[in-house]
């Protein structure tokens, strides 16, 4: 779907126009869960609204014992959901901050994944959350055939994952991380990764938008020849394919894709495609993601930067 018109400032909350998930969300800081139960139970069957509404309300109760009080007062296949993600991202910001507790906490989360998976095992969502996890322990498991460095990582579950829903967006992005260089992979390999799972998806996919995100992750602010790598043949390529196959299916989508558009929106400004930027910055509307941006400095600033060279509008510009 694509996004209502802007209006002098932007909108962070990563509900974005997901009216119903937004609700859900106050429900959740107040203390409340009825409203998730229903955002979760509604979505059973399409995986990639399921995961993007659990994540977000995880990120709200990660904070609470909502996610608990639920799973106790009411166990069941949306309560389990919610507990495993707020378990996953206690874990990784655990990780993240090397506290002492990051094993145990990875291990409940493992096993509050292996719960919602039992409940409901056609959800891939509750492996993609073990995926995200992996980056902490990091599981060696050989690379397929086909890889120029056959970096060993979680192919196993990965796989498992991609037998349940083959293009899973969140299960992409989350292997795809597990290569980074801060989380302790390499950059041939993250970006071996990338090229190898773009290649694979079908052209529509949001998928082929991964060779961007490998780029972002790479940026060196020291360089002083970092932004010509969003103009080289290759990432030029990627973007203009991400907007002639994949950005038409904004209309399919249930909620915008602020992300993905992001992610889009950038590499196609940085290379010089203005026309297709505004189209793109267009459709988000007035919401908006830290990333890709954050990584130039203030992503507000530098998402304005972007919307006036293109010609939009942008907090202060009336």
């Amino acid at each position: 779907m694509a996004a209502g018109p802007f209006h002098a400032q932007y909108v962070w909350h990563p509900a974005a126009d997901d009216h119903q998930l937004a609700r859900a969300c106050i429900d959740v800081r107040a203390g409340r869960y009825l409203g998730a139960e229903e955002v979760l139970r509604e979505v059973r069957g399409d995986f990639e609204v399921r995961a993007h509404r659990s994540l977000v309300l995880a990120s709200e109760a990660a904070d609470s014992d909502l996610a608990e009080r639920w799973l106790a007062e009411e166990p069941g296949p949306e309560s389990s959901l919610l507990w495993a993600r707020v378990a996953m991202l206690r874990a990784l910001r655990s990780a993240d901050e090397g506290g002492p507790h990051t094993g145990a906490l990875v291990d409940i989360a493992n096993a509050a994944a292996d719960r919602a998976a039992r409940l409901l095992p056609t959800d891939p969502t509750p492996r993609v959350a073990q995926l995200a996890i992996t980056r902490i322990r990091r599981p060696m498991d050989r690379a397929p055939l086909g890889l120029l460095t056959s970096p060993p990582g979680p192919w196993q579950l990965f796989a498992r994952i991609l037998r349940l829903d083959p293009w899973n967006r969140e299960a992409h992005h989350r292997f795809l991380a597990f290569f980074f260089t801060r989380y302790g992979g390499t950059a041939s390999a993250r970006w071996d990764v990338a090229a190898f799972l773009s290649n694979r998806a079908p052209l529509a996919s949001a998928v082929r938008l991964l060779p961007l995100v490998a780029l972002a992750e790479e940026y060196d602010p020291n360089s002083l020849l970092a932004h010509h790598a969003w103009r080289q043949p290759q990432c030029v390529a990627t973007a203009a394919a991400g907007y002639t196959h994949w950005f038409p299916q904004l209309a399919d989508y249930r909620f915008t894709p602020v992300l993905d558009l992001s992610y889009l929106a950038h590499a196609l400004y940085l290379g010089r495609r203005e026309f297709e930027a505004r189209e793109v910055l267009a459709a988000m509307g007035p919401f908006a993601a830290r990333m890709p941006w954050s990584v130039f400095g203030s992503p507000e600033d530098q998402l304005s930067r972007a919307r006036r060279s293109c010609g939009l509008p942008f907090p202060g510009s009336h």
